[in-house]
């Protein structure tokens, strides 16, 4: 229903939101078909998903158009600038958030749009947690050779005791995806980390829990 959506607050004249397993969008939502790159559409106007072949990233200065990017473990980054009044949706998977993708956003909204990153908000919303997120040696070198700070973002926990997700290789997403928005000059003060573990928390899809067939999270901005 409506009132499941998990709604957050980038301040006046914007609505954003990322909806849960049940939920109902309460309008259309604009959304592509992702493939974990780094390509990012500006959007003037309503566009089908088959017109955004490609695209992991969305941005737009016009009222009542909501854009969305569908995860079920991966990063769901929404921008906001109150000042020049345009919104971006991005689509942080492990592989988009390596290739700086929401630096990528915010380099289009500056271009397009004039936005200064010291003025924008930014909500980076549910996704896989940093205790679900085991990964292999190759991811974690991944992250090293795009100049991550392991040393905030990366933790080996030994050989584990057996159950899921224990042991291992673990990358925390959301401190990422933070120390690449600060990075840009969006101010600390100015990011809202949901925290919430798309791996545990059942009210939303997971691909690594579920498998990837499974469905997606909707997560949307909309200037009103």
């Amino acid at each position: 229903m409506f009132d499941q959506l998990l709604r957050y607050d980038l301040g006046k004249g914007v609505e954003a939101f990322t909806s849960r397993r049940d939920s109902v969008l309460p309008y259309p939502v604009v959304q592509g078909h992702q493939v974990h790159a780094t390509r990012v559409a500006v959007l003037d106007r309503w566009m089908t998903r088959e017109e955004l072949e490609g695209y992991d990233a969305f941005v737009t200065d016009v009222p009542g158009l909501a854009i969305g990017v569908r995860t079920a473990d991966c990063v769901p980054v929404l921008l906001y600038d109150p000042v020049h009044r345009a919104v971006a949706a991005v689509h942080a998977g492990w592989k988009g958030t390596v290739q700086l993708i929401s630096h990528r956003a915010i380099e289009v909204m500056v271009g397009r749009y004039g936005c200064e990153p010291s003025g924008m908000r930014a909500v980076i919303g549910p996704a896989i947690g940093p205790d679900s997120f085991q990964v292999g040696e190759e991811v974690v070198a991944k992250f090293s050779e795009a100049g991550f700070p392991l040393e905030e973002i990366w933790s080996f926990r030994g050989e584990g005791d057996g159950s899921p997700m224990s042991g291992g290789h673990h990358i925390d997403l959301f401190r990422a995806n933070g120390w690449l928005l600060e990075k840009a000059g969006i101010q600390p003060g100015n990011i809202s980390v949901c925290g919430l573990d798309t791996y545990t928390d059942e009210s939303f899809f997971s691909a690594r829990r579920e498998g990837p067939a499974c469905g997606r999270n909707i997560n949307s901005v909309r200037l009103v």
